[in-house]
């Protein structure tokens, strides 16, 4: 099944607008709903990888570590050149072995490096595809050095590109200064779209991939914005999100994962599984034209207007009007 793809900035990665989010197979974050067993993730991948997904991304904080060992477990099931991309990240540590407490940041010119090495020997690949910070680092280490740190990996052959999760336009700034910053990793979502304003435009102006980080599952169930007491605004949301995946006989998943691929500068979304039939109500996204008609009314239920583009200056809807 052949998905659509496209270019993660100019890293020279093809990627398929979804992509599998496998932080569910770290046995438990302090927002990954619980243990997850192994062979129950491998099934979720291999189906993902069946339907046409062509990366995987995982993590290698301290106590989600195993997320890397089963993902390297698949790797090594498959055939020779068969392999998704992989991206990784570095720089986190777990408070506890338990995975359910949230992971600190913990980034340093010698952890980069042996945070590299150990995610190979879990993997069991001989080159990281995508390498990515977690978090900036607040122990007072200039993120120059850091990024310096990434970018000799990337020369050394090791890693063939490298990003950033959860950085603000001032630090990406001050990394490009150094090296081309490949792709962000921003929480962007319905429910927190802080990034349209400042980090994706600044990535489209810089041919920098954006990866949407999405929540795990059913997108509505780990949102506290759409659980009781719902607000006016979220119950219009639902409301119309649900109208929509009726329209294309898909699912709330797909038309809220397909919205944030619409967005000007946005390459691609990870959406987290924990079995094969999550994937399967998530896949549709990556096909799902939403029309201006659909656009308007989830701009209308988000009882805001749609928010402009720096980079194109123009609306979400008119863009996709203009395709």
């Amino acid at each position: 099944m052949a998905l659509p793809t496209r270019p993660l900035g100019s890293s020279g990665l093809e990627i398929t607008t979804v992509g599998f989010g496998a932080w569910a197979a770290g046995r438990g974050w302090f927002d990954g709903q619980g243990p997850q067993g192994d062979a129950t993730c491998i099934a979720a991948m291999r189906r993902a990888l069946d339907l046409g997904v062509n990366w995987i991304d995982t993590v290698s904080a301290n106590s989600l570590r195993h997320s890397e060992e089963v993902v390297g477990r698949l790797v090594r099931q498959l055939p020779e050149g068969g392999r998704p991309y992989i991206f990784t990240t570095c720089g986190e540590m777990g408070h506890s072995t338990s995975g359910m407490v949230e992971p600190c940041s913990l980034l340093t010119l010698d952890s980069i490096r042996e945070n590299c090495e150990a995610s190979l020997l879990r993997l069991g690949i001989q080159q990281i595809d995508l390498y990515q910070f977690h978090w900036p680092d607040y122990t007072g280490i200039a993120v120059e050095d850091l990024w310096s740190a990434m970018r000799k990996l990337v020369e050394e052959g090791k890693v063939r590109a490298v990003g950033g999760s959860n950085l603000p336009v001032e630090l990406l700034e001050r990394c490009e200064e150094i090296g081309h910053v490949d792709s962000l990793q921003p929480p962007f979502s319905l429910m927190n779209r802080g990034a349209a304003d400042n980090e994706i435009p600044w990535c489209g102006n810089h041919r920098t991939g954006v990866l949407c980080w999405l929540p795990s599952g059913d997108w509505r169930r780990d949102s506290a914005a759409l659980n009781p007491p719902k607000p006016e605004c979220n119950l219009a949301l639902e409301d119309a999100l649900r109208l929509i995946a009726r329209r294309y006989d898909t699912t709330i998943a797909c038309v809220a994962t397909a919205w944030t691929l619409v967005w000007p500068g946005v390459t691609a979304a990870i959406v987290g599984s924990r079995s094969p039939e999550q994937v399967d109500g998530w896949i549709g996204a990556a096909s799902l034209q939403l029309t201006p008609t659909d656009l308007e009314e989830i701009a209308s239920a988000l009882n805001r207007p749609v928010q402009m583009s720096e980079r194109s200056g123009k609306d979400v809807t008119e863009s996709k009007r203009a395709e």
